[in-house]
């Protein structure tokens, strides 16, 4: 098996303080969380930004002083801004993170029920943002909340849009969205193209069970604060970092080698 790659998704747009205290959302906190988060052995940081309100924003500004002091941290895993940003948001206000070249950005390939809201991702949009992440060499991280979202990226891929190999997200268990078990797991990665890469993201107490079994499948893990607040049943978890050396361990355990950062690179971009 290809060496474990970690994501740590370490805000997101939903989660508050008042569910957690320990989610870190100003650019001070996120950098502090990004730099733990790699030290525990994340190779790369899923990033959302927050307003100085904690409101969910995809201002470029934010992003790049966020980025910038990642960096001066000392940070040196990829740093993968979102482009989903939240419910509700233009095209133009999400894609503004890809106009600043990180490596990489996540594109989301379908339209989504997400609880009470729809997250839309319509296929004029995901041309749009395949178009601009080609023209501006950011390797897109395709999320896939459907199992036909995974036919609109062999889509784009078609088209052009998508230059090979393939990297995708299997984020499973939005309410609203297809559920997370190992079954639903199995069966999307059943429709993979030949030599892709994917990484497995279950969503509140599924995360564990869905990124130990990512691990033993030969996948890649998405945890964090994004997807999921606890580290036990009732018990909050205290940082993105705690939840990344859990998966570290356990990998050990296996006996399959965590990918650094520089690593990552090897495989993905």
């Amino acid at each position: 098996m290809e060496k474990l790659i970690i994501t740590a998704a370490i805000c997101g747009a939903e989660v508050t303080k008042e569910d957690n205290p320990n989610l870190p959302v100003t650019p001070e906190e996120l950098a502090d969380a990004a730099l733990e988060a790699e030290k525990a052995g994340a190779a790369i940081i899923h990033l959302h930004v927050r307003d100085r309100d904690g409101r969910p924003t995809q201002d470029r500004d934010i992003f790049s002083e966020t980025m910038d002091l990642m960096r001066a941290r000392g940070v040196k895993a990829i740093i993968q801004p979102s482009t989903g940003g939240a419910a509700g948001m233009s095209w133009e206000e999400r894609l503004q993170p890809v106009l600043l070249k990180p490596e990489m950005a996540t594109l989301d390939c379908g339209t989504t029920n997400f609880g009470d809201d729809v997250f839309i991702n319509d296929l004029p949009l995901m041309v749009k943002f395949a178009e601009k992440m080609k023209d501006m060499q950011v390797k897109p991280e395709l999320e896939c909340f459907e199992p036909g979202h995974i036919y609109n990226a062999l889509y784009l891929q078609e088209k052009g849009l998508l230059p090979g190999p393939l990297h995708f997200d299997l984020v499973l268990g939005v309410p609203g969205a297809l559920g997370a078990s190992i079954k639903n797991l199995n069966f999307m990665v059943e429709l993979l193209p030949e030599g892709a890469t994917w990484t497995a993201a279950g969503v509140g107490r599924h995360q564990l069970q869905i990124a130990i079994h990512s691990l033993l499948m030969g996948g890649h893990c998405r945890v964090g604060f994004e997807d999921n607040i606890y580290y036990l049943k009732g018990e909050l978890a205290q940082s993105n970092a705690q939840l990344v050396a859990r998966i570290v361990r356990l990998a050990e355990e296996l006996q399959r080698k965590v990918a650094t950062p520089d690593e990552a690179r090897e495989i993905l971009i």
